[in-house]
């Protein structure tokens, strides 16, 4: 595979929302980003968000819980009708200790690569953890490379509100992303996993839908102003964080009504992206938003409502905000399969630039 030359490669996601798998074809040199191609979304059921969500925190899943999350991945790639050279395979985030040199992203891409009959890039973060960086987030390359695809001039930034919210500023005149100045990424806080706690806790549900319940509550900005004391915010770019490291404001929401503790947990999410955002070097043109959260019209109202620049979902520039992460991990592994880098110090506080991840190739080939 001659450098330069694009390929269709898949690259499969399972967030900390724990809704399902996302897949997605893009076609990319690991620079540029020259097409996208089909997906397709697996929903987790709930029984098997329940068997993801007792794994939550441990550094060794059992094996049945190890085992369904390949299977789930391999279903998900089967409903793809078009032909792929390569798979990125992020596995399902199962705890997340940077500052311990720890990170455990459940799931053998060798596993997958031998079902699937594709080479399959996979294990992503423990090479930038084990040289000291956050190992998170690492999609910022390819939003720089998404701002380059939709012809940005100025710095725009990258908002994916998933479990756990994230944010990439960009100056695309930067050709690369490696290059000081060309990224700021870091975790802004919680983002969904705590409405989603909420949900499942006192309605069996497995989010706020539209956020409409949020949008019939009032929220309690004296619990929000406490989280934001929380010593995370103290903290200089870049960082990162485990889907559980807010777990005690669902807590502090106890004795509120349905209603207005999904507020309150709205607000808060969206009042530390407002905090995040006052890290970028210099405003955002837009911020555009990406991840299940952008589907939750009372917190992009409350976003936008927090922030000093145009918010928008990703769909307002042409993207596909579903299967943006997706599409990422297809990008990255187009990148480790070339030796280019994949995490930065502006992206992740790693000491240099570092290419992460492994390969596995299919027995047969």
């Amino acid at each position: 595979m001659a450098r330069g030359e694009p390929i269709w490669v898949a690259g499969c996601m399972s967030g900390t929302s724990l809704d399902g798998v996302d897949v997605a074809l893009v076609k990319t040199d690991g620079v540029d980003i020259f097409d996208f191609g089909e997906s397709h979304f697996r929903a987790y059921a709930p029984e098997e968000q329940a068997l993801l969500r007792a794994a939550l925190g441990t550094w060794d899943a059992p094996s049945e819980t190890v085992e369904f999350i390949e299977t789930a991945h391999a279903e998900a790639l089967s409903h793809l009708d078009e032909l792929y050279d390569l798979i990125g395979f992020h596995g399902q985030t199962l705890n997340h200790d940077p500052d311990n040199g720890r990170t455990y992203q459940a799931g053998d891409g060798a596993v997958l690569a031998e079902v699937m009959g594709v080479p399959v890039v996979w294990d992503f973060r423990s090479a930038d953890v084990e040289m000291g960086g956050q190992g998170a987030p690492l999609a910022p390359f390819y939003h720089h490379a998404l701002a380059r695809h939709i012809h940005a001039t100025a710095p725009v930034a990258f908002l994916n509100m998933g479990g756990v919210g994230n944010l990439t500023w960009v100056d695309p005149r930067i050709d690369d992303p490696a290059e000081s100045g060309a990224l700021i990424a870091f975790d802004t806080g919680p983002a969904n996993a705590p409405v989603n706690d909420l949900m499942q806790v006192r309605r069996d549900q497995s989010y706020d839908e539209g956020g409409a319940l949020a949008a019939q509550g009032t929220p309690d900005m004296e619990i929000v102003a406490q989280g934001l004391e929380h010593g995370y915010f103290l903290k200089i770019p870049p960082k990162s964080l485990d889907r559980n490291d807010f777990h005690d404001v669902l807590t502090a929401v106890k004795d509120l009504s349905d209603a207005d503790a999904a507020a309150t947990l709205t607000a808060f999410a969206a009042a530390c992206v407002a905090r995040g955002m006052e890290h970028c070097p210099t405003p955002p043109t837009a911020l555009y938003v990406t991840g299940g959260g952008r589907h939750n019209a009372t917190l992009m109202a409350m976003l936008a409502a927090g922030v000093d620049c145009p918010v928008a979902p990703v769909e307002a520039v042409g993207l596909d905000g579903d299967m943006l992460e997706a599409q990422a991990f297809a990008y990255l592994a187009v990148r480790v399969k070339r030796g280019l880098p994949t995490s930065a110090p502006s992206t992740t506080g790693v000491g240099a630039a570092i290419g992460g991840g492994r390969v596995s190739n299919p027995l047969n080939v």
